[in-house]
């Protein structure tokens, strides 16, 4: 099994989509946890995208990378999911393997009004699921011999 942290700002959004993408889809071949620099409020928007595909994400707790790091949590893959193009900084987790980055816009930055910025988003959520499964089909071989 590979353990997979997905870092982001305020673990309000795109870190969320990820973790609940790679835990369902992961088929028990990934255990994922999402985390953020400054954790702040799940984005509502972000949970109604979802439910609108099944996922419930709404009882979802935002958590610090930070704690995690002081805890010592291990894994076997961090995958930054910042928007580097704006400015967007992640932290370096020194204790993984690997570190990847994915380079998301940000939910809270669309614009619009709530029709416009649920379409946004969902292209969002689609653009992460994409980049979750073919993740998974890269790394299910070496996953499945962790087990």
């Amino acid at each position: 099994m590979l353990r997979v942290l997905f870092v982001c700002v305020s673990n309000s959004a795109r870190s969320q989509m990820a973790e609940a993408f790679m835990n369902r889809l992961g088929n028990g071949d990934f255990s994922a946890e999402s985390a953020g620099i400054k954790p702040g409020k799940l984005n509502p928007l972000v949970v109604k995208v979802m439910n609108d595909i099944g996922y419930d994400i709404s009882n979802n707790s935002t958590n610090s990378v930070f704690s995690y790091l002081k805890e010592g949590r291990e894994y076997s893959i961090i995958i930054n999911v910042c928007d580097k193009s704006n400015n967007q900084k992640c932290p370096v987790f020194p204790m993984a393997l690997k570190t990847l980055e994915w380079n998301i816009i940000d939910p809270a930055l669309v614009t619009g009004n709530d029709q416009e910025k649920l379409e946004k988003i969902s292209v969002i959520r689609d653009e992460i699921k994409t980049k979750v499964e073919a993740f998974i089909a890269e790394y299910k071989e070496y996953a499945h011999s962790r087990k």
